[in-house]
């Protein structure tokens, strides 16, 4: 244990990570792709689950949206997890919940059991993407904060591509079980590594619980992505409910949730410091991520349904597809991270912007006779423009912050996220539903595939040029350092408006 991080700033004169920084970041991030490629795992598989347990395939995709409703629930929570206790604890703590819900679910008998086995491993997973960013940004020195966030971000952004080919490729050989059997060991290994060699890095502050900010949160963003999820379903008219009705509530209890930060900040301690948006460069950037998450989940969500149908490809051939997005993700950031360190996100920002929509729309464009090579050549574009955006923003918006309000930022950053991905997987498949013309788009032709797929596509497209708009505005340069505590955050002065 060491400084407050009220105290403790980011080495920004030095080019080198302190000893053992090293250490904490890289178990970070291994257990962070873990448990984020655990999450990722169950989408190819649904339709195994769903044939082995006899369940309905409304009641087999609450095995994926219990775990996003209780992610939206609890992320909001970890800034206050963050300043409260020691980074040893949180990281043991939410490794041990997500080891107990993992044995759950691979024990499970029925549905049921596994369904809580799923949400008690989301319980465990929330605080990790948080925890690896405010961990990794305070540590990190300003000189290669680019080339280590790059790679701390892709983290993230690597499971979605991994995780159904590592999906696949068990449920071609074992039982759906094995999904959450091969884990076990690997998070064993994990939670004995950071029992070990993990070190506190700040002393927790005296920060309070207020129950009705949780209850307001959980009420807001739990309704949101509900509805949010709802909307597929409702398209296709299988939804329990209109999701008009939890969009609306959950509108409702965020502004209820916002208004109540806003009057803590005045009298107490707010569970989401609301001075994280007075920041220009964390909104816009924050602004810029939602419309890039929305795009990096829905287009994942929907592929997979315009290969099979267009192009026939299996659950295997599909992983195998995706896999290699992931090695995309890992050299675009590695070497994005130079460039962010001498120039900023502006180069790499707008020209990945420009290719992310040049390539989602050359997508749209293919149909049933076009080669599988042309698709994965067009997905790998997609992807490398992607990861283009997806590091120096997320770096530049951390950056912008003072160190007392990192985990505020991490926080409010994950939740946009996990909203942004609801949004973005329910908006494409509601346009691939409407797009297709089939009164059960379950079954469609190849040319009402292709049709469905044009749509979803035409459809991320739009989003990816919201973005790219959004990308002009980020600035000429990062921070020249890092905002120290208790003095305004120095992109005002620093960044110019393009």
């Amino acid at each position: 244990m060491t400084s407050s991080p009220r105290t403790r700033e980011p080495l920004a004169t030095a080019d080198r990570l302190g000893p053992g920084d090293a250490l904490v970041i890289s178990l970070l991030m291994a257990s962070t792709f873990l448990v984020l490629l655990n999450e990722m795992l169950l989408g190819v598989a649904l339709p195994t689950l769903i044939a082995d347990l006899d369940i309905t395939p409304s009641a087999g995709q609450w095995l994926t949206t219990g775990y996003l409703l209780t992610l939206a629930v609890l992320i909001p929570a970890t800034g206050f997890i963050m300043r409260r206790f020691h980074l040893r604890a949180i990281f043991l703590t939410a490794l041990s919940v997500f080891i107990l819900g993992t044995v759950i679910a691979a024990a499970a008998p029925g549905f049921e059991v596994l369904l809580t086995g799923r949400i008690i491993q989301a319980v465990g997973t929330a605080v990790f993407v948080p925890l690896l960013m405010t961990t990794a940004i305070r540590l990190i020195p300003e000189a290669r904060r680019g080339r280590v966030m790059a790679l701390v971000t892709a983290v993230p952004a690597i499971a979605p591509a991994v995780g159904p080919a590592v999906s696949g490729l068990i449920l071609t050989y074992l039982p759906w079980r094995f999904l959450f059997i091969l884990v076990l060991p690997l998070a064993v290994i994990a939670l004995i590594a950071g029992a070990l060699k993990l070190r506190n890095i700040a002393t927790p502050e005296h920060a309070s619980l207020d129950l009705l900010s949780l209850a307001l949160s959980a009420i807001g963003f739990g309704a949101l992505v509900l509805g949010l999820s709802l909307i597929g379903e409702s398209t296709s008219g299988h939804a329990p409910l209109p999701p008009v009705i939890p969009i609306l509530i959950g509108t409702i209890g965020v502004a209820a949730f916002v208004w109540r930060q806003v009057a803590l900040r005045r009298h107490g301690d707010p569970f989401l410091d609301m001075r994280i948006f007075q920041s220009r460069t964390f909104t816009v950037a924050i602004l810029v991520m939602l419309f890039v998450a929305m795009n990096g989940f829905g287009v994942a969500l929907v592929l997979p349904f315009i290969l099979t149908g267009a192009l026939g490809l299996d659950t295997l051939a599909i992983g195998l597809f995706l896999l290699p997005g992931g090695v995309i993700i890992s050299a675009v950031s590695a070497l994005g991270g130079r460039v962010y360190d001498r120039w900023g996100p502006l180069p790499l920002a707008i020209p990945g912007a420009v290719i992310w929509a040049a390539s989602i729309w050359f997508l749209s464009t293919l149909n049933g006779d076009s080669s599988v090579w042309v698709y994965l050549a067009g997905y790998l574009v997609m992807t490398a423009g992607q990861a283009m955006i997806w590091a120096p923003v997320t770096t530049l918006a951390l950056s912008s912050l003072r160190s007392d309000l990192y985990p505020h930022g991490s926080a409010a950053f994950s939740t946009v996220q996990q909203l942004a991905g609801a949004a973005g997987g329910a908006i494409l498949i509601s346009a691939y539903t409407i797009g297709s013309h089939a009164a059960d788009a379950s079954r469609l032709t190849v040319a009402e595939t292709v049709s469905a797929g044009h749509t979803a596509l035409v459809t991320a497209g739009i989003i990816a040029i919201l973005g790219l708009i959004g990308t002009l505005f980020i600035g000429r340069r990062r921070p020249a350092e890092t905002a120290k505590a208790g003095e305004s955050a120095p992109e005002e002065t620093t960044l110019t408006i393009m």
